[in-house]
């Protein structure tokens, strides 16, 4: 067993113990009584790495961790952005998986299948009867190794019978970047690696670089990743020698300042974040809104704000250990508060109020507060029943199926809402007068975006829905008023 493990196992779980060989000598004691007169002779390998090691991990926080030789090397591959895949983007409702994209060179679209195809089954389990959630499980254990699936083509009622092999992809962390109106630019990262802020930089640049009247940071559901990224990417807004964070903890005290060398845009941003946002996009959601360079929008960020370095140690292993805490600017701590762990005290601290550069109220104890909150406004019950039937997608692939021309511009024709009204009627679904003219907008607006998802991918789609979705709306309103 690897010295520091042993080290770390009996000053957590036996730190009553001032004996330290003393405290070695139980842990192998019960071993051996366990080894000499079990039901069954110990694995000690499983003994250390599956219960003993994890078990007193998980008293310390959720994200100190041992990693066996394959956790640290998906763990690896993770921080360079790769993953296995079959290179689709699929429309998951209950039930159904609908392709809406196959990308070019990839195991999907190499074997013929397109845009509007349904998966029926995969490796012989039927998804009809499974929820989203199983449906998510389903695909994600199927890019584990070679997979059978089952695809049914528009107007064809026999599926047809793929086998795929998935291949590691690169997996681009800047996933959108377009334009929201003349000179306002829109940026969605989903994570953190190595290349993200050259990334970020690059696509800044093609939208129009400094001579942009603003910028809309999306970093929703974004759980963070390499810390360095994000402090890159700080120094892509912040001024040369401004603090992006500190590092407090029993071994650890430091600073990250934006390099004296940095060249920051000057355009105003407006960041999106959520409950899903954390560490490391909270820690430049944190620095941006201290120092007054951002506008923060959306939801309370999730708090993790844990310092974690990750050790090698013999045999591919690996371990994760919190050795500190990570602070804004202002001094407020992103972590929030770990109920019923060894850090709960560290953790357990009353709401303080801090101020940023030009002296306004930011509230610390946990995650990052938006400047702005965002609320989705409610949905009616046919937008809702819609949705979740999977109509639009179906529809619009019946549509493409005629080719017509479609561009990024697209408006459904005049006769279109009537016809998906009659396709809906076909298919025992009558919603009153009242209910299907308060939507008929919505309805509209839902069916463009569909058929462009199609015709010309999901990236001009999720542009099309922009226009609407209240977080962008929102951010783009604040990017306005500054």
């Amino acid at each position: 067993m690897p010295r520091i493990l042993l080290f770390l196992f009996i000053s957590a779980v036996l730190r009553a113990e001032d004996d330290l060989e003393g405290a070695v000598r139980k842990i192998f004691g019960v071993l051996q009584i366990v080894d000499e007169h079990g039901a069954e002779a110990v694995n000690r390998e499983k003994a250390f790495y599956g219960g003993i090691i994890p078990g007193m991990l998980r008293r310390l926080d959720p994200h100190s961790a041992f990693m066996d030789p394959e956790q640290f090397g998906q763990l690896k591959r993770m921080q360079r952005s790769e993953s296995k895949g079959f290179g689709s983007v699929v429309s998951i409702l209950p039930g159904r998986v609908i392709v809406l994209q196959t990308l070019p060179g990839t195991p999907m679209q190499r074997s013929g299948i397109s845009a509007g195809d349904e998966i029926v089954a995969i490796n012989n389990i039927a998804l009809a009867p499974l929820t989203p959630e199983q449906l998510i499980q389903v695909l994600s254990e199927a890019r584990q190794g070679q997979a059978l699936v089952h695809v049914r083509k528009p107007g064809n009622m026999r599926p047809l019978t793929f086998t795929l092999t998935p291949q590691e992809m690169q997996t681009p962390s800047v996933e959108r970047a377009f334009h929201l109106e003349p000179g306002i630019g829109y940026l969605r990262v989903a994570s953190f690696d190595e290349s993200t802020a050259r990334d970020m930089k690059a696509a800044i640049e093609k939208l129009g670089g400094a001579s942009l009247k603003g910028l809309v940071l999306d970093l929703r559901s974004n759980p963070g990743g390499a810390v360095s990224s994000a402090l890159d990417a700080a120094a892509l807004f912040l001024a040369p020698g401004q603090v992006v964070l500190s590092a407090k903890g029993r071994r650890v005290s430091a600073e990250e300042k934006v390099p004296g060398i940095a060249t920051p845009y000057p355009f105003p941003v407006s960041v999106i974040v959520t409950g899903k946002t954390a560490s490391a996009a909270e820690i430049l959601s944190g620095a941006l809104q201290d120092h007054d360079r951002a506008t923060i929008v959306g939801e309370p960020t999730f708090g993790k704000g844990l310092v974690q370095n990750v050790m090698p140690l013999s045999e591919g292993t690996a371990l994760a250990l919190t050795t500190a805490f990570y602070y804004t600017p202002s001094g407020r701590s992103i972590q929030k508060p770990l109920e019923g762990m060894q850090l709960e005290q560290s953790t357990q601290k009353p709401t303080q109020v801090f101020k940023t550069d030009k002296g306004r109220a930011v509230r610390g104890g946990g995650g990052i507060e938006p400047d702005m909150g965002v609320l989705a406004p409610p949905t009616k019950r046919l937008e809702q029943f819609l949705e979740a039937s999977g109509a639009y997608t179906v529809f619009a692939t019946e549509y493409l199926r005629g080719k017509p021309e479609v561009t990024a511009k697209f408006e459904p024709p005049a006769d279109m809402i009537d016809k998906f009204r009659a396709y809906l009627s076909q298919n025992r679904v009558q919603p009153s007068l009242g209910e299907w003219f308060s939507s008929a907008d919505w309805i509209r607006f839902r069916l463009r975006q569909e058929i462009v998802n199609q015709a010309l991918g999901v990236e001009k789609g999720d542009e099309i829905e922009a226009e609407r979705e209240p977080f962008i709306q929102t951010a783009l309103g604040a990017l306005r008023g500054r």
